[in-house]
């Protein structure tokens, strides 16, 4: 089956749902590119990751706690330590969680916050913070318990999306290369094991072990020796760094690269290029179809962007229940496709299927 391209959609996009807006083919895009979110966070969902991950959490540089970064999901070594039953009521906050069940002392609460509301879900919601560790609720598949974890602060992996909307009458868009050395920057720092380039061009790296500064000669192949073998000194401050980007005439393909590909490319461990066609059978699958079963993910959509809306409910924090239900159902039924969606620009020669791999050894290590 054939797709129409991004470029059309995002067209019948401006001209329908955000046609009351100053610059409706310019909100397009932005929903565009919180789609993307959205698409990474149900993939990292459907792997099995849901119960570690955060979600917009301050990351700090490595050996350099005064400066910290916003990304879009990291993800966490910790466990479940309280498990409630879902009391009966349309709004349930962090403060409504605390009075049904006791943490330990060392937590203090978070400011109050909505695990639900009128039907709309807050994905990770943190409701207490220690030292070294912070606790997330989420609820079980079917909305009948609330699970508290306890998640160390220091993430095993980080993931970011980028995508930058074209104005019309300009081949790309004017923020393109600071939103890629914006990027770059974040995953060069945050990890205790670092790449540095050398006069050949390859990519080697630096990690310290046993106080003493180690020289990697391949950085690929020793991440991936590292993260198989676990060993604990080198992982204990390691963040694998996976970066999602998607094309719409900025980034080109994993074909033709232009710079500010590159400069991705030679910064994150991971970096995933989401293919036009599959951000279009996306769409297409749940957005356009008006006789589609997953109509209510449409109106969810929708609704987040009507004029005088009261708030968004359609992103990677907030998601309406039933829309919920429903992606989560879209995702685990055609996760081998979605996978698909995705190439692997670097490392080179990988599949996504060894990223998986990874985030699980990673996941089990103990630091």
């Amino acid at each position: 089956m054939s797709y129409e391209s991004i470029d059309k959609m995002q067209n019948i996009l401006s001209k329908t749902v955000f046609a009351h807006t100053d610059s409706p083919k310019k909100a397009a895009g932005r929903a565009l590119g919180t789609i993307i979110e959205i698409i990474s966070f149900y993939l990292i969902k459907t792997w099995g990751y849901e119960f570690s991950i955060a979600i917009e959490r301050p990351l700090t540089e490595y050996a350099n706690p005064g400066i910290k970064h916003n990304v879009e999901f990291t993800l966490h070594r910790g466990e479940k330590i309280k498990s409630i039953d879902t009391p009966d009521s349309k709004s349930i906050t962090s403060n409504k969680i605390h009075s049904l069940c006791s943490l330990p002392p060392c937590f203090v609460r978070t400011a109050n916050k909505n695990l639900i509301r009128e039907n709309v879900l807050r994905n990770a919601c943190t409701v207490a913070i220690a030292g070294s560790s912070f606790c997330n609720a989420y609820f079980n598949e079917d909305k009948t318990q609330i699970h508290i974890y306890e998640l160390q602060n220091q993430p095993y992996a980080m993931i970011e999306c980028k995508r930058v909307g074209v104005e019309e009458g300009m081949k790309k868009g004017p923020q393109t290369i600071e939103k890629a050395k914006q990027g770059s920057y974040v995953a060069r720092t945050v990890s205790s094991i670092q790449r540095i380039r050398r006069i050949d061009g390859s990519i080697s790296g630096v990690a310290e072990k046993d106080g003493e500064l180690v020289l990697i000669d391949d950085y690929n192949t020793f991440i991936k020796d590292v993260i198989s073998t676990g060993n604990r000194e080198l992982l204990k401050n390691f963040i694998l760094t996976i970066g999602i980007v998607s094309n719409h005439g900025n980034w080109f393909t994993s074909e033709t690269q232009n710079k500010e590909m590159k400069i991705l490319a030679q910064s994150y461990d991971w970096l995933l290029f989401l293919t036009d066609d599959g951000l279009s059978m996306f769409l297409h699958d749940v957005l356009l179809d008006n006789k589609s079963v997953y109509l209510p993910i449409k109106h969810a959509f929708e609704e987040s962007y009507k004029k005088n809306k009261k708030a968004n409910h359609f992103t990677k924090t907030n998601m309406d229940v039933e829309a919920d239900r429903l992606l989560t159902s879209y995702f685990i039924k055609n996760i081998s496709k979605i996978q698909g969606w995705f190439n692997v620009i670097s490392p080179a020669n990988e599949h996504i299927s060894e990223l998986k791999s990874s985030l699980k050894k990673l996941a089990e290590s103990e630091v």
